[in-house]
């Protein structure tokens, strides 16, 4: 069996930072249409964020997913890579046969679950942390914080912790199985369309894709995925801000029912043109991050040792 292979890990890191620097300002506004109030629609938020916050408002809290997301798309890439070539090695004998349909849907599931392990609580922290400056509005009582106007956390240390200890492991984990059924058929839609796009942009004797073929492929893929994610993504946020101050919705199903009782279908497709807009640049940023590092890896590697 062919050894674990950690450029993969390495390269899915780089694309992952690329992919946050570009996606946060986007990420932060879909957070805000989502769960947040009185924003209207995606240019009034930006509008208002801009009037109220000046540019660093769209950067709030990056530092975290900065760190948080680069680990975790180092992950996804990593298993999901490495899930392949095994497929690979145990149906055909060999490791770096182009893998079928099949195997890249089974390697995107696997990546799937074990990212959800990992981001669920990264997501968590960086949604209450998005959230906390929000106006608490519910049946018109307005909820003093503890003093007005004082952001209940005070970083994301201190947001993880105090979730551990009020919610303990159930906390942490919260919109956990919105955020499964967001992310196992969703990285089936971004690693499936990617790999076939790729294939098909890619003219016949050229091993690698190039540069835009990647950024297109990427890109594609990225919107196709999230858009269709996003109605288990608005869940997933509703899930993860409540608590911040109160809890309303007892579990998936439960925010499910509320938000269409409340508010009908249209709700569950709010930020879908975020979403789909910044899953093309992330996505493409993610790709070209980590096609291109790990090529770098690779051709290091063969002058190094020959």
């Amino acid at each position: 069996m062919g050894s674990l292979q950690l450029q993969d890990f390495a390269a899915g890191w780089v694309g992952g930072a690329a992919s946050v620097v570009v996606g946060h300002p986007l990420d932060t506004i879909k957070t805000r249409l989502q769960a947040g109030q009185g924003y209207g629609n995606t240019l009034n938020c930006v509008l208002t964020v801009y009037r109220n916050e000046s540019v660093a408002g769209f950067f709030k809290g990056m530092s975290f997913p900065l760190a948080s997301i680069a680990v975790y798309s180092s992950v996804v890439f990593g298993v999901f890579s490495n899930t392949q070539r095994l497929l690979s090695q145990l149906r055909h004998g060999d490791p770096s046969r182009t893998p079928a349909l099949a195997d890249v849907a089974l390697a995107s599931m696997v990546a799937g679950f074990v990212s959800v392990s990992i981001g669920s609580p990264v997501d968590l922290v960086k949604i209450r942390l998005q959230m906390q400056t929000q106006p608490y509005i519910k049946a018109n009582i307005k909820l003093e914080p503890t003093v007005p106007g004082s952001p209940v956390y005070r970083g994301p240390i201190h947001c993880f912790r105090t979730v551990l200890q009020k919610e303990g492991i159930a906390g942490i984990y919260r919109g956990a199985g919105a955020m499964l059924l967001r992310d196992v058929p969703g990285y089936c839609l971004y690693f499936i369309p990617y790999t076939f796009f790729c294939g098909w942009i890619t003219p016949d004797g050229n091993i690698s894709p190039n540069p835009a073929s990647i950024w297109l492929a990427g890109g594609v893929a990225g919107a196709i995925s999230w858009g269709t994610a996003t109605p288990m993504d608005v869940v997933k946020s509703r899930l993860q801000a409540d608590g911040v101050y109160l809890n309303k919705y007892k579990g998936t199903l439960d925010c499910i029912l509320q938000s269409y009782q409340n508010e009908g279908l249209k709700v569950f497709f709010r930020g879908i043109t975020v979403n789909a807009v910044r899953g093309f640049p992330m996505s493409s940023a993610m790709f070209l991050g980590y096609e291109l590092s790990l090529k770098a890896m690779k051709r290091d590697q063969t002058e190094t040792n020959p």
